[in-house]
């Protein structure tokens, strides 16, 4: 993961935020080439959810024809939306500070090893640095935590989140850090505070948006009723959205500030567990269709006690991450089947789901604690004269992690001959084509006898033609290709002295190193078959 970090930096693919300043951690800069690697995952994207969809044929798999549109919503919305779908009440993590080394720790991210007496009670507990796998104990750790449960004890691994709601009243373990005290767990809301207009009181607080979802199901009625849409369409939008999380870390992995592609699948109710099976499935082909190997990908449906309070099923399609550790696996994009939970909460109220049915939370007054809109969201089936709530399948996806993913799964170390015959060894980015930042470089052989005006004038074709294409004459020409190796070009194209003899160039490809000669009028539709 280092060697991928740095070549991000070095390549221009992805810079800290504010780095001149020392940077700001959870935040991040695309540069030129990272800017085209994420625009291509978002087009590739929108291709798939949208522009290459036909609403008159069932696509294979899919219980019927369907429509999809998009939308493009604000990042601030009406204080009331977060109130009513759940997230000014419930949408935080817990976190401890350390009262010595003043460290901060999301409670759910500290490992903790306890020993449990057969009476329930903790003898000791010990904590460890903030990782997503709870570690393998030494030998000397398991004795002297063994020796502490008595007979019939056991020692639990678990995170401190988990242990302080299963132990209320247990000792803390100490600092993983520096072996200080650690305060109490505490609620942080994820949020970002704003203030609209000039006088800045309470009235005035707003949030910036923690996710997109909101913005299409506030919007239902509106293209409902502009669109001629009818069950089942789905909804469609990329945007920024903002958390603000305690310990962001992993490079973009999990960040502050970051990108969303979602569709909320409007559906009836009686048909949405078949379509949560066909968007799961879709989602997950349309990651190794974009060269994500099959191998580095689980598809994991939640237990029944990570579902949300309103989840009728959930199922998230995860990557092996090369800065987690051997077994391990991290969130790609989630795929939940939301039943009526957001149409109604934005009609009715918050919702709480109560002995297995969702109901209106109530006030002390025994009004609704956070009313709903009041505006019916049903929606009529003028073939069958009925009136409903539809149901709802969220695929909702991070433009960011999909582009470190496909730059993880990229990158590689292997040997190759240069200019001389001799190997060397090669960093290459095995970028699919659609998704590849750059998709050809021309190169003149030589800076004479009319080869770089030949190679300009390739160059101006594919470029009009409305191809991403480099240009470089500079340095020997092995060491040009190990360059577009580097940024993950498919296509090399050389002018050389048989191109003013014959009106052929040489076509290198980047992942099998074969070069051939075509006309160099065919150079443009060479490459767009390339690309597919």
């Amino acid at each position: 993961m280092d060697d991928i970090t740095s070549l991000a930096k070095r390549r221009g693919f992805v810079f800290q935020d504010s780095d001149i300043y020392g940077g700001q951690q959870g935040f991040w800069d695309y540069g030129p080439l990272g800017t085209l690697l994420k625009r291509n995952v978002r087009d590739a994207w929108w291709r798939d959810a949208v522009s290459e969809h036909n609403e008159l044929i069932a696509p294979a798999g899919a219980p019927e024809a369907f429509q999809m549109v998009g939308v493009e919503t604000a990042i601030i919305m009406h204080p009331r939306v977060w109130k009513s779908s759940g997230h000014y009440d419930l949408f935080h993590d817990f976190m401890a500070d350390c009262k010595g080394c003043k460290a901060r720790f999301r409670t759910d991210q500290v490992a903790v090893c306890a020993a449990v007496t057969a009476g329930g009670e903790v003898a000791a507990a010990e904590a460890f640095m903030p990782t997503d796998e709870t570690p393998n104990l030494s030998k000397t750790k398991q004795k002297r935590l063994d020796k502490k449960t008595g007979e019939g004890g056991e020692v639990i691994r678990t995170d401190l989140q988990a242990f302080t709601k299963r132990f209320p009243d247990a000792p803390l373990p100490n600092c993983p850090t520096c072996g200080g005290d650690l305060t109490e767990p505490r609620e942080f809301n994820l949020m970002f505070k704003t203030t609209l207009g000039a006088l800045g009181g309470e009235d005035d607080a707003a949030f910036l948006r923690p996710e997109t979802a909101q913005g299409m199901f506030v919007n239902y009625k509106n293209v409902l009723d502009s669109s001629r849409v009818k069950l089942p369409f789905g909804i469609c939008q990329v945007g920024k959205s903002f958390r603000n999380e305690i310990t962001p870390r992993n490079f973009t992995f999990r960040s502050r500030e970051f990108e969303q592609m979602e569709i909320e699948f409007f559906c009836r109710p009686d048909a949405s567990d078949q379509w949560y099976q066909y968007w799961r499935d879709r989602r997950f082909r349309w990651y190794t269709d974009h060269g994500i190997s099959e191998s580095n990908l689980i598809l994991r449906e939640h237990h029944q006690e990570e579902l949300a309070h309103y989840s009728v099923g959930t199922a998230d399609i995860e990557y092996k991450f090369p800065f987690l550790a051997e077994g391990e696996y991290g969130e790609l994009e989630g795929v939940a089947h939301r039943g009526d939970f957001d149409l109604r909460s934005h009609s009715e109220g918050k919702l709480v789901n109560r002995d297995g049915k969702l109901e209106v939370e109530l006030g002390e007054d025994g009004k609704p604690k956070h009313p709903g809109s009041g505006k019916s969201l049903d929606y009529f089936d003028a073939e069958t004269k009925e009136k409903f709530v539809p149901h709802v399948i969220e695929p909702s996806a991070g433009a960011d992690r999909a582009t470190l993913a496909f730059l993880c799964e990229a990158y590689e170390v292997d040997e190759a001959p240069d200019e001389k015959g001799k190997m060397q060894s090669r960093t290459v980015l095995r970028f699919h084509p659609k998704i590849a930042p750059v998709k050809a470089a021309v190169f003149p052989l030589v800076k004479k006898d009319g080869m770089p005006e030949k190679a300009a004038e390739i160059y101006g074709a594919l470029k009009r033609a409305g191809l991403e294409v480099a240009y470089d004459q500079q340095g020997a020409v092995g060491r040009r290709y190990r360059r577009q190796d580097e940024i993950g070009t498919p296509v090399c194209v050389t002018v050389d002295g048989e191109t003013l003899e014959n009106g052929t160039v040489t076509v290198r490809d980047r992942d099998t190193l074969e070069q051939s000669r075509i006309p160099a009028n065919e150079v443009t539709a060479f490459v767009q078959d390339k690309i597919g």
